[in-house]
Formats: C-alpha cells, structure tokens, sequence
C-alpha cells in the first residue's frame, strides 16, 4: 500500500489488487474518515477527496495503519441483464481469446461478475469475474468508436460493462440490452453498484420494457424574473455540483469559476450556492418585473439598457430594462446571479449542466424565460470586489501561472518534470468545461512503457497522453482516466484555469502538499 497526495484536498491509494481495493471501498464507504466526500475505486487504486487539505494530511497518517476488513459476499445484490449477443465485435473478441463464438457467449453468461467501481459516464459499471481463474483479458479495440450505442454490452481487460448512454469508447461489442442503467429519479440512480454480483443472460429477443427513466420535468414554484434576448456562445446554469457520488461515474461539475459564482450571489442576498448563469460569449436579458441582479467574472461590458454597471455590484432592475452583458476582453466566463436564485431543472440534488455527462438541465437558449424561488433572500453588498485572477500582459496575451502538487504519476516522467514546469504552455481551441487543453513548444516524454490502469481524477489533475501534450481537467472532467498525471492544480487555483480563454499562456509553479495550513472550504 502506498499513499499519494493528488493535489492538497485528495489522496490516491495504490493498493494490491482488485480484492483489496473493493475491501478498502467497502470500509471506507461505509464508515466515511472525517470531511471525507468521495470514495472512488479504480483496478489498483482507491481516490479519497476531502473538503480540506487539512482533513486529506490526517487521512493520510491514519490510513498508515489501515486495515479493512475483507468484504462479505453473501451481503451482495444479485443484478441480472438480458444480452441479446449481436455486437459488432462478438467474432474478433472470440478470436483473440481463442474461443468459438459460442464458447465466448457460454463464458460471459456463466461467469458470475462482481461490480468493482464506477466509470467514465454515470452508470457505467466495471465488473470483473468474482472468480479470479474464470478471468479472460482482451484488448481495447486499436481504434476506438467515436459513438458507442447506449446499451452496448462490451468486455476490455478483464473487465465487463454496459455503456449506459452513447459515448466514445475503444471496447470489444459483445451484444445489446435494453435494460436501463441509469435512472436520476431513482434510488439509488445506477443499477448496478459496486459490490453487486452481474449475471448476463443470453436471449433472442429483448425484452419489451416500459421507460421509466424519463426526467421529471416539475420543478419548484418560481417567478419569472428574466426573458433571455440573445444567449450568446453558451450559457449554462450552474451552482455547486454534486460531490460524493464520483462512484455512480458522477463528476462533480458546478460553475466553472467558484469564486466567481459565489461572489454574483452573495452581492444579490442570496446563499453562496445558489443557482447562475454562466455565460461565454456574452448575454442580453430583459427583466419581466423589478429585480436585483450581479454581473462576476471575466472582465467585460455590462450595460443596464446604455448605462455602465460595474462587475460584482447589486444593480436594481425595473421591468422592461435591458441587461446586457458583452463578451469578455479578459477571461472566459461571466456569471449572473439573479435576487432569490434561479431555478431550474435538479438533477441528484443539483441544477448544474454537466456537458461530459449530459446531466442537469439543457443549456439556455434565446428565448428562455428565467425564473427564481419565491423565497426570502439576505441583504446585498455592494462593497465586494470581481474575484478575476487572470491578466492581460503587454503583448495582448492573457497569462496566469497556475500551482500544482507533483504527481500522483510524476514517476512515469523522470527529469522530463522539469521540461514540463519550464515550458510556457498555449491554451487551446478544443478547450471546455471538461479540460483545457494546451500546447507547447516540445511534447512531455515518459520514460515508462505501458498503459496505466484507470484510476480517479480530479478536477485540476494533469493528464499527459500519448501525444505529450497536457490537459488540465476542470469541473465536468471524467471520474476516471487511464493517462498519468504528472501533477495537480490546488483547488484554490481552479477558478484561475477556468478564467483562460484560447490563445492564453500558463506557467505551472509546484508548491508541497503541505503548502496550504488551513482548512477553510473557500473554494466554494
């Protein structure tokens, strides 16, 4: 057992195995260590996230002398899925493994598997065989699909999952089920959950089966506040995500710039959380009755009909105005916080869009009506300052550095860190929510062979792929991933790499685990 710090606020396990790494999950899910919020379980290796690094550095001494005990079998939930066993790759993974077709089918039905963690995509499940000899590994497809249809049943290592919606990925097809996966109305929202047992079953046809997945379009009573005139680039609704379900495949997700967001609220009344706008590309609202709205974030021209309103103030808006926000000049994303707080769609307790995993409510569009809850608020503040942390330098360029805890996967790069730490990096234009992607001069080398198993991420770790060229991941990053990161962006940095637009420069300065002593939850 070897314990990694990734950033300051989370903890990632190397563990001997899948066995102990599912024991480990048990205990740790079940008894939560102190400010504990996710317990994400990989094939090796088992990610603590913590509300402070204060709460991280003490899990750390106390996992030291960790013990779990062994998990009980017979407290497992059986899960059956009917496959019909018509994939596109049935005959090649048949091939690879040496089996007939009908020898794989009779292996993956008569296998009993064992749900082991979450993965890319809400209800996505990995399971392995409960039985270690009855596991059979076969590789990823050389090139992976660009849309796997939802329900697709596919195998890949040792491994064994249902793509619960369509997305990429590089598994060998084995059938279809149309057995729901994932069901945010439910309890719990995902069939199958680590420690469940998963038997396929083989059949000819499907099944008939009713949808009840379908969301709940009723929403709590609002009062409509805003028409929206132009929704520019992309506006989103956003507040603080929804932590502690990263082993459903749930990332976090929530405004991109927390600061930024919690600011635009605090400056109308209402709670640090509540739900905005985050807007790129600008936004023209037009108020329905008399409210109070705040404009954060980037810098960027916000006119109450022709009139200049300063970022992070309370401004009063009388029915029919006008307000206009412009597209930033510098960084990336404005918010709009709106007296009594928006109220949209919630999804697992939270209004936030995530755009990796389509969860939360669609994206605003032209002609949207926005509405708050009808509920008290606090008093406004008009002496609070725009919490923007990027600048713009004398070339025109926006620059930032960004700091960051080595690791966890630093080893896999040797004395090629330092090239990574000297180099000024470019944001790129296939940036989002889900990283930034970046560019430099000369790629980052490793200096190991091989494929890292998927292990949890979080949002601020640094992938590096194959091409050596950095992502940094942001809220709407997957749960998991299968490239090193070479190092972590504090927490408290994240609203900073939210700010970069494309063509920004970054630097990436390393800071020791240690270097924050507080635990206060101020990224919020």
């Amino acid at each position: 057992m070897h314990i990694n710090f990734v950033g300051t606020r989370a903890l990632l396990i190397d563990l001997d195995g899948l066995n102990q790494v599912m024991d480990w999950h048990a205990a740790l899910s079940a008894k939560p260590l102190k400010n504990q919020v996710d317990c994400i379980a990989a094939a090796t290796t088992l990610l603590l996230t913590f509300e402070a690094p204060d709460s991280a550095r003490d899990a750390a001494e106390f996992l030291q002398d960790f013990s779990p005990a062994a998990a009980t079998a017979a407290e497992a939930r059986t899960v059956e899925i009917d496959v019909l066993y018509d994939g596109e790759d049935v005959d090649e993974a048949a091939d690879l493994l040496g089996l007939s077709r009908e020898a794989l089918i009779s292996w993956h039905t008569s296998t009993e598997w064992t749900a082991a963690f979450g993965g890319f995509a809400p209800g996505f499940t990995y399971c392995a065989p409960s039985d270690p000899s009855q596991a059979r590994a076969v590789p990823r497809r050389s090139s992976p699909r660009t849309a796997v249809p939802a329900g697709a049943v596919g195998i890949a290592g040792e491994f064994s999952a249902v793509y619960p919606r369509v997305s990429p990925g590089g598994w060998q097809l084995l059938g279809t089920t149309n057995t729901p996966m994932w069901d945010s109305n439910a309890n719990p929202p995902a069939l199958v959950q680590p420690g469940d047992r998963v038997r396929y079953r083989s059949v000819d046809k499907l099944p008939e089966l009713v949808d009840h997945s379908a969301r709940s379009k009723r929403a709590p009573a609002r009062l409509p506040r805003m028409e929206v005139i132009d929704a520019g680039l992309l506006t989103l609704y956003q507040d603080l995500g929804r932590p502690g379900v990263g082993d459903l495949g749930v990332t976090p997700s929530g405004a991109a710039d927390r600061a930024a967001a919690a600011t635009a609220n605090v400056a109308v009344g209402n709670p640090r959380g509540a739900t905005v706008l985050e807007n790129i590309g600008g936004i023209k609202l037009h108020a329905l009755t008399d409210t109070v709205i705040c404009v954060t974030g980037a810098t960027a021209r916000v006119r109450l009909g022709e009139m200049p309103v300063h970022l992070a103030r309370p401004v009063l808006v009388t029915a029919g105005q006008t307000v206009t926000v412009d597209p930033a000049t510098v960084g990336m994303r404005n918010y709009v916080a709106i007296r009594g707080g928006i109220i949209a769609e919630s999804e697992l307790g939270s209004a936030a869009t995530d755009v990796l995993s389509g969860l939360g409510p669609d994206p605003v569009t032209t002609g949207d009506v926005i509405g708050v809850l009808p509920r008290s608020t606090g008093m406004t503040d008009a002496q609070l300052a725009n919490p923007l942390r990027v600048r713009e330098s004398s070339d025109g360029k926006t620059r930032a550095t960004l700091r960051c805890v080595l690791g966890p996967r630093d080893d896999w790069f040797g004395d090629n860190v330092s090239a990574f730490l000297d180099t000024e990096w470019t944001v790129t234009s296939d940036s989002n929510r889900v990283g930034l992607r970046l560019d430099g001069e000369e790629p980052i080398e490793r200096v190991k062979d091989g494929e890292l198993p998927s292990e949890g991420m979080v949002a601020g770790s640094i992938q590096i792929p194959p091409n050596g060229k950095p992502v940094v991941f942001l809220r709407d990053h997957a749960v998991t991933g299968g490239y090193p990161v070479i190092a972590t962006v504090l927490e408290e940095d994240i609203d900073i790499a939210a700010q970069l637009p494309p063509g920004a420069r970054v630097n990436f300065e390393l800071v020791a685990p240690q270097a924050l002593n507080t635990g206060d939850k101020n990224a919020d």
